[in-house]
């Protein structure tokens, strides 16, 4: 079994540099089995949300796994309806309940719409109080992070952001590292568009470690000093992306895969008016 290595947060507790995402997977019972096999499969970085609906099918997986609890590491997400300082501790709570754990391991906030430092003074108190061993964010951009690190005491150890081939975020993952902010990958596979997992450039360098192109990404993105969060509902796919610790690619080879950079979202873009108003919106009035 692959041992994933593990690195250091700016508060000093250790993290998985790979793990495992149960995002689009809000069938329980599909949710709870993933877990268990990628927990299985030597999995200890286990990253879910309360937007994805399936915290009680984490827990359960965990639970039943046999794997000690202090040897896994968990991540929720506060949604942006709770992103008020009341809202976002009964969300900590609410998170832990569903999770059916003491303390969470990494807790952060999902978006950066609504009363964000409101609900950060919460998570802070969560931190303080043993709830959460350390905090941090999702889709915040440079000058987003800049304005909660200079109005908060206790700075975010993570900023999850899209980072794959198409959508590197050269400028936003040098500002996160620079700050001592580590940046985790969703993503990382731009879920398959563009032809990634047969893209012939990408082919060419996994051809020569004898890997798949989605491993030749995942290294890509660790040898950049990411940590990333893969997604599969298949296990021999779970045990493919583990399996990227036994190669490195080249100066050359970073370089070939730096020149794939499309530098746009493969989703949408977080900063504009309309989208923000047609995903965000429904949650965000709820806070009125």
């Amino acid at each position: 079994m692959t041992k994933v290595p593990t690195i250091k947060l700016n508060n000093g507790v250790e993290m998985p540099q790979l793990g495992f995402g149960v995002f689009q997977v809000p069938d329980l019972s599909q949710a709870e089995e993933a877990v268990t096999n990628a927990l299985q499969a030597g999995y200890r970085l286990i990253d879910t949300a309360t937007a994805y609906q399936n915290e009680e099918a984490v827990g359960r997986a965990i639970k039943k796994s046999g794997v000690k609890r202090e040897d896994i590491f968990v991540t929720s997400k506060l949604w942006v309806s709770d992103f008020t300082y009341d809202r976002a501790k009964k969300g900590i709570d609410a998170s832990l309940q569903k999770l059916g754990l003491d303390y969470m391991d990494l807790y952060l906030l999902h978006q950066p719409y609504g009363d964000v430092m409101g609900a950060w003074r919460a998570l802070q108190e969560a931190y303080k109080a043993g709830k959460i061993r350390a905090i941090g964010v999702s889709n915040f951009y440079a000058d987003q992070l800049k304005n909660l690190e200079l109005t908060m005491p206790v700075k975010p150890v993570i900023n999850q952001i899209e980072v794959n081939p198409w959508y590197q975020q050269k400028a936003e993952v040098k500002f996160n590292q620079n700050e001592d902010i580590r940046v985790e990958a969703w993503a990382p596979f731009a879920e398959g568009k563009h032809d990634i997992f047969t893209n012939e450039t990408i082919a060419k360098i996994a051809q020569k470690y004898n890997k798949a192109n989605g491993q030749v990404i995942l290294r890509w993105l660790l040898q950049r000093g990411i940590t990333v969060i893969p997604k599969s509902v298949h296990r021999n796919r779970m045990e493919e992306n583990m399996n990227v610790f036994d190669f490195e690619l080249t100066d050359a080879e970073m370089k070939t895969m730096a020149s794939l950079d499309k530098n746009e979202s493969q989703f949408f873009d977080h900063r504009d008016p309309v989208t923000i108003e047609q995903i965000f919106g429904s949650s965000l009035k709820q806070l009125q």
